[in-house]
């Protein structure tokens, strides 16, 4: 099968594309850009610079993948953008190479990026993750597995978002938000779990519920207790082993440590959004 290749569109010779892959009108594709089977290009995007896509991914008009970090440190080194399989990036999305030679920016399997989110350099989004309109992710921002994350969010450098996280539109995120919780609001605040997202994930049936309500504890120990962090750790450490917990319990103790954002507060009762 011959790749279906608009005669506007500009590839460079050094371009590897699987012959099933399939470009529109106007796309530019640079030298160093390796795009795999049954991969969709759309008119007027962007490729450059080291990219690596994987296969059966979808890449909406406008787009642009692989141009340099917009970081003033960049000294032009090889730094690489690598995407999975099975994305859904629309229309003027912007992926940024990592900053510093050897690193990269990496998009997993099975995510939709809608229209106009940037992910910056160094970022991290593993799998199954839904990313609405207008999101700019700053440099170094990961996102775990199956989170979600409203409109217009605006998530600040370093910031780590944990497995099937919800943020709601318009929060400004400038800490950590851990497992299944749901945070909202500017400043941002957790708000409670992620109901929707554990049951549509079936863990409110996992263990006759009681996954789920090791949970509820879980998220009453961090942020409706008088207890300090410290001390609710210890408590959690005391709920039963289970996949889920323990990595509520290893998300909030690495967010402590040095160089990590800390975890974003909860909303006390009584407390004002602006407060």
């Amino acid at each position: 099968m011959t790749a279906a290749i608009h005669p506007t569109a500009v590839i460079h010779p050094g371009a590897e594309l699987h012959p099933t892959v399939q470009v529109g009108a106007y796309a530019v594709i640079g030298s160093k850009v390796k795009v795999g089977e049954g991969t969709v290009i759309g008119s007027h995007v962007v490729l450059d610079g080291w990219t690596e896509i994987g296969a059966r991914n979808q890449i909406f008009a406008g787009a642009a993948i692989g141009l340099n970090p917009q970081d003033l440190k960049y000294d032009g080194s090889l730094t690489l953008v690598k995407i999975g399989d099975d994305n859904i990036i629309r229309e003027y999305v912007t992926i940024n190479r990592a900053t510093r030679s050897g690193e990269a920016t990496v998009i997993g399997n099975h995510n939709l990026l809608m229209a106009y989110v940037h992910v910056a350099h160094n970022c991290v989004i593993e799998d199954q993750v839904i990313i609405a309109n207008a999101v700019s992710l700053a440099g170094h921002v990961h996102i775990e597995a199956q989170a979600r994350i409203g409109g217009m969010v605006g998530i600040h450098q370093f910031v780590h978002i944990g497995r099937m996280a919800m943020v709601g539109g318009m929060t400004k995120l400038v800490r950590d938000v851990p497992p299944y919780m749901l945070v909202d609001g500017t400043p941002a605040r957790v708000r409670s779990l992620h109901l929707i997202g554990l049951k549509r994930a079936g863990v409110l049936q996992e263990n006759e519920g009681k996954t789920f309500q090791n949970l509820k504890k879980a998220f009453r120990l961090l942020y409706r207790s008088e207890l300090s962090l410290s001390q609710a750790l210890e408590q959690l450490d005391l709920l039963p082993e289970n996949s889920y917990l323990n990595h509520v319990r290893q998300f909030v103790r690495q967010s402590q440590l040095e160089g990590r954002r800390g975890l974003t507060p909860a909303k006390r009762r009584g407390q004002r959004d602006d407060e």
